[in-house]
């Protein structure tokens, strides 16, 4: 069976493009076969080549599922990992496909791995908004 792919992407709220800005939704468009999804792409990125908020990206449905997943923490005032350290905030980074979440968290605790009150988790968007409210 031949793999199909979409075109997703949209206006970031900054440049590490992961988080859709404030108001905005993900696009997505397709499926399509790969050559389709390169011409779809091509077509997007000329129209938005002036904001370089905006970045388009071509994924296979194997990347594309409808869960979110984030990577969530950051520096933390104690070991019980309750409450932030002083000065500093939850870091949120996502949406993600859950492999991508998997990687950014193995980048980030490999930075941080000799920092004992630094810790990283994988939520999904559904664990996350439970946990903010």
């Amino acid at each position: 069976m031949a793999k199909t792919y979409y075109v997703v992407g949209g206006e970031y709220a900054d440049t590490s493009f992961s988080v859709i800005a404030p108001g905005h939704t993900e696009d997505r468009f397709g499926p399509f076969d790969e050559h389709e999804a390169h011409i779809c792409w091509r077509a997007i990125t000329g129209k938005t080549v002036d904001n370089a908020m905006i970045r388009y990206f071509i994924r296979s449905t194997e990347d594309i599922t409808d869960e979110a997943w984030y990577v969530v923490g950051g520096e933390y005032a104690d070991t019980g990992f309750q409450t932030m350290a002083p000065g500093k905030s939850k870091q949120v980074m996502g949406p993600f496909s859950r492999k991508e979440a998997l990687d950014k968290w193995r980048e980030l605790t490999g930075k941080t791995v000799d920092c004992a009150l630094t810790r990283f988790d994988l939520c999904t968007g559904d664990e996350l908004a439970r946990n903010d409210s």
